[in-house]
């Protein structure tokens, strides 16, 4: 009988799965370091305009804000695994969390962008130990029957943390100042920091890993991981492999990935563990994880690009407009964590998937003139399917993973979200300049002379230009092209949301092919 099935009646948790005092703060202490650490990857999305502004910054330059962050973060990401097992959950964590924090102290007073981007990079680099050491603590140290509780509160800050990033980014530089978006943390991260130290002794380190770290494996962790997410972020921007420095990154990467699995499958203590992808549940779990980074970050991305370009909103307006998607989640993560044990997680995804593809059909039918009214159904259909879907996608993955395991898994399983959401950005942006530069085609051709639309339309411009004393026909003109380029950016969006939908609904027939866990298999457990 399947663990689903079993579980329609949930039965008393025994005495010896109570949690104790102790293990709960230093688990929330930890998931408060999480937060941190995924929050600050989108926190500046909303506000690159005004760090830019303050460090004198180029258009080229100051995209790199985010883009180091994401470089650094992701070679720790899968890097961490090995660090927990070999330094300890608790001295990984306390130095990750310190770090963490002076880093983000150090962006706040950078006074150009070569210090900003280097700050950025520690920041990202040593932040992205925090992300896996949660998950690997929660499937460890608490036993199976407290996953309705743990598994939402981690999905929740996973899938929460980057949507409200615009939301709280944008308040914090229009009510303060841009400085605030790394200040806002440092009261915390101090605290995290003393509290992890204090608190946390789940595990022993192994020094004697340090004897065996593979160098070399490192070393091509960092040049496939790190050269990969330059192409993907520079590629859309830069007509891909046309541009040298995308060109040479990619051979570096793939030259990096082949000495990265090299050494995997031959070194005596590989830098990451790949053989949790002999678990046909991890295995899936990473590839849905990955679908949701795209759609996660994606829609994190697309929705702030169309608040901007199109309605004109500066951040604090993105800010309260995305704050939906943020409400929609919190609201819903103790629903799905009810729902775990009562529905089998496949039925689950299946429904999350669903109200996903819903919100991005609906915004298939996008125009110009869209505001919050149109965009509040959708973003609470995103919200609520994020919820829906990442809760019994981390069961799935990391649930039936023994513990040893777990520390590897961990960092391979967050790997695949935020590489998802580096494909995810790449492909919209190709789509996004591709689709556009098509629709402006075929608007171009209808808005010509001998079309009476067109004509009307333009007399009405001239007549207003005029009567507003300026040079009627040349404005005229100038307007008339801005509409049509307008009107085939919103188009681009359009069909960005119909490639999500198609993507989506694929999601669900994919979950069928995932195998029930065992009702004997139990994952990690309650102890160290």
């Amino acid at each position: 009988m399947s663990s689903i099935t079993a579980a329609k009646v949930p039965p008393a948790a025994p005495a010896d799965d109570a949690i104790p005092m102790r293990k709960m703060l230093a688990f929330l202490a930890m998931v408060v370091g999480m937060f941190m650490a995924i929050l600050d990857i989108q926190i500046v999305s909303a506000s690159l305009a005004e760090i830019q502004a303050g460090l004198a910054a180029s258009g080229d330059e100051i995209s790199w804000v985010q883009t180091a962050y994401l470089i650094a973060e992701v070679i720790m990401i899968p890097l961490s695994g090995f660090l927990g097992r070999m330094m300890s959950t608790r001295v990984l964590f306390t130095i990750a969390a310190a770090g963490f924090t002076l880093s983000s102290a150090l962006c706040a007073t950078a006074s150009n962008i070569d210090q900003m981007i280097l700050y950025r990079a520690i920041q990202g680099f040593i932040g992205g130990g925090m992300i896996p050491s949660v998950f690997a603590a929660a499937f460890t140290i608490f036993p199976p029957s407290k996953r309705a509780i743990v598994s939402p509160m981690i999905g929740l800050v996973a899938t929460l943390a980057p949507t409200i990033g615009p939301t709280v980014g944008g308040y914090l530089s229009h009510a303060l100042s841009w400085h605030w978006l790394f200040l806002v943390n440092v009261p915390p991260g101090i605290i995290v920091t003393l509290a992890v130290w204090n608190l946390v002794d789940f595990d022993k380190p192994n020094w004697k890993l340090f004897d065996s770290f593979d160098w070399f494996g490192l070393l091509g962790l960092a040049a496939f991981l790190g050269a990969l997410e330059y192409v993907l972020e520079e590629g859309p921007t830069n007509d891909w492999f046309e541009d040298e420095a995308v060109l040479v990154c990619a051979v570096v990467s793939v030259l990096g990935g082949l000495l990265f699995f090299w050494r995997a499958f031959t070194a005596k203590e590989p830098i990451v563990d790949l053989t949790a992808f002999a678990n046909r549940n991890f295995t899936f779990g990473s590839l849905f994880s990955f679908v949701m980074g795209i759609g996660l970050y994606g829609l994190t991305y697309l929705y702030p690009v169309y608040l901007g370009q199109i309605r004109g909103y500066d951040s604090l307006m993105i800010g309260e407009t995305m704050f939906v998607s943020g409400l929609a989640m919190f609201f819903t993560a103790p629903v799905a964590g009810r729902l775990t044990t009562k529905l089998d997680p496949r039925v689950m995804m299946s429904i999350g998937f669903m109200s996903f593809a819903a919100g991005t059909f609906m915004m298939s039918g996008l125009t110009h003139d869209w505001d919050f009214r149109e965009l509040f159904i959708p973003q609470i259909l995103r919200g609520f399917g994020l919820m829906m879907a990442m809760v019994p996608i981390n069961n799935v993955a990391l649930g039936t993973l023994p513990p040893q395991k777990m520390k590897g898994a961990s960092g391979l399983y967050n790997l695949t979200r935020n590489l998802g959401g580096a494909v995810g950005l790449a492909l919209i942006n190709t789509v996004l300049t591709d689709r556009k530069a098509l629709h402006f085609e075929r608007l171009a051709e209808e808005v010509r002379w001998g079309r009476a639309v067109a004509e009307e339309r333009m007399a009405s411009i001239v007549a207003s230009m005029t009567a507003n004393g300026l040079d009627g026909d040349m404005t005229g003109v100038r307007q008339m092209a801005n509409i049509v380029k307008r009107e085939a950016t919103v188009m681009s969006f359009a069909d960005v949301f119909t490639a999500l939908t198609v993507l989506f609904l694929a999601l669900v027939f994919l979950s069928a092919l995932i195998r029930k866990p065992n009702a004997g298999v139990r994952g990690g457990g309650g102890g160290h």
